[in-house]
């Protein structure tokens, strides 16, 4: 063997540890290459991810109460597959905090390791956006605010094992704050963790108003969009697109406000909204508003909205177009029609285009369009107790109509420059 001076050894071990650096910090295993940094376990003091390299999630990541995850401007995160209760997700639990602020020119991107993305500028060519699903987690934050599970006031997250503290949510602080995020892209996630049991893209959980959450994409994710159990957080120009079931989802008295939003519906996307109430006595009295949205279907989409499990809340200013011609407004609870005869759901100032895809004898579409002439023809209470004519009445009054074209609706220059959606030509019809 060739002997080895001591400068030269000393030089060679530098060169490695440049190139390769391993450390365990509290469960969490960082490993960085040149380009690439790798994540598992817990977060349990403050720590910052630099755009500087590739951020892989390998498994469940979870920032404990009392630490801050900063995410720089313009970083990349990619989920490994995992499976079942260890599949890629991070987790902000309660207490802790994610400062995630990305900007127009510069988002912060989670997507899969399979999606070939390098860059936050150009979408990554190998994953098809309205069929890649189900890749990865996704992105889980959650507070000490009201909500109301069935019991008590506070709840296990879904997606995350029972056996897991930091999965629980809730509390009695409304103003309660984990973070900022803003310019925020989440793509191809909802990982099948067990039997009808998938994270949504981005799953809020009695998330408090002192959470800044803005400009936010959800692309493509297996379950729901954006999911709200409970809480008080406002969320500002979120858009989503492709998701598998519902796009905006609300449970637990969620008593925020989501304002300025879009929906574009995929080949088995759900509801656009899917709205369901209190389930116990606690907090029952929260009430969300969503306002100024636009929620586009297409030839299979036949569900506007879903009103159950006492509903109460309001969907005001928002324009709905491109659903086929079963799509309707369901009331489909007998509290959430009460709640609709009294004013505690309101439906106010929505408009929906006249012009809907017709579907064959079969209930398939086939090609062709038919037209509403009445509003009342999509809107249903399936209640048993309500009175569907006077609910008729009652939506019309309140100033819902059939438009032929845009008269409200989102602002979609929020949108343009830093989302998927717009690289991918997707905002035209709005």
């Amino acid at each position: 063997m060739k002997n080895i001076s001591k400068f030269t050894l000393l030089m060679m071990l530098m060169t490695l540890a440049i190139s390769f650096i391993a450390c365990k910090d509290d469960g969490n295993i960082i490993v960085k290459s040149e380009n690439q940094c790798e994540h598992s376990g817990f977060i349990s003091k403050d720590e910052t991810w630099s755009a500087s390299c590739v951020h892989i999630l390998k498994d469940r990541v979870i920032v404990k109460e009392g630490a801050t995850l900063t995410i720089e401007p313009g970083t990349i995160i990619k989920g490994e597959a995992g499976t079942g209760a260890n599949a890629s997700v991070l987790v902000i639990a309660r207490g802790a905090q994610l400062n995630a602020q990305g900007t127009p020119s510069n988002p912060i991107v989670f997507t899969s390791i399979a999606d070939e993305v390098t860059s936050v500028q150009t979408p990554g060519t190998n994953l098809d956006a309205t069929k890649a699903k189900g890749f990865w987690g996704g992105l889980i934050i959650l507070g000490n605010a009201p909500i109301s599970p069935k019991t008590g006031t506070t709840e296990q997250i879904e997606g995350i094992p029972a056996d897991v503290a930091e999965g629980n949510y809730g509390g009695t602080d409304v103003t309660d704050n984990s973070g900022t995020i803003t310019y925020v892209s989440i793509r191809f996630g909802g990982t099948l963790i067990g039997e009808g049991n998938e994270i949504n893209g981005l799953t809020l959980g009695g998330v408090g108003s002192g959470t800044t959450i803005n400009h936010i994409e959800v692309v493509g994710n297996v379950d729901d969009g954006i999911e709200f159990f409970g809480g008080s957080v406002n969320v500002n120009d979120a858009i989503v697109l492709y998701q598998g079931d519902d796009a905006f989802d609300v449970d637990q008295a969620y008593s925020g406000t989501l304002d300025n939003f879009i929906y574009i519906a995929g080949a088995d996307s759900d509801h656009g909204l899917e709205i369901d109430g209190p389930e116990g006595s606690e907090n029952a009295g929260g009430s969300f508003t969503f306002k100024n949205g636009s929620l586009m279907g297409n030839a299979a989409a036949s569900e506007f909205t879903d009103f159950r499990s006492k509903a109460q809340g309001v969907v005001e200013n928002c324009y709905f177009f491109g659903f086929n011609e079963k799509a309707d407004v369901e009331l489909d609870d007998n509290a959430s029609s009460t709640n609709f005869t009294n004013g505690t759901l309101l439906l106010s100032g929505n408009s929906f285009n006249s012009t809907a895809w017709s579907l064959d004898s079969e209930g398939e579409p086939d090609g062709g369009t038919s037209t509403w002439t009445d509003i009342k023809d999509i809107f249903a209470d399936k209640s048993d107790s309500g009175d569907a004519t006077a609910a008729d009445t009652k939506f019309a009054a309140d100033g819902n109509t059939l438009v032929t074209s845009t008269t409200n609706g989102a602002d979609k220059s929020e949108f343009i420059g830093w989302t998927l959606a717009d690289a991918e030509g997707l905002l035209s019809n709005f």
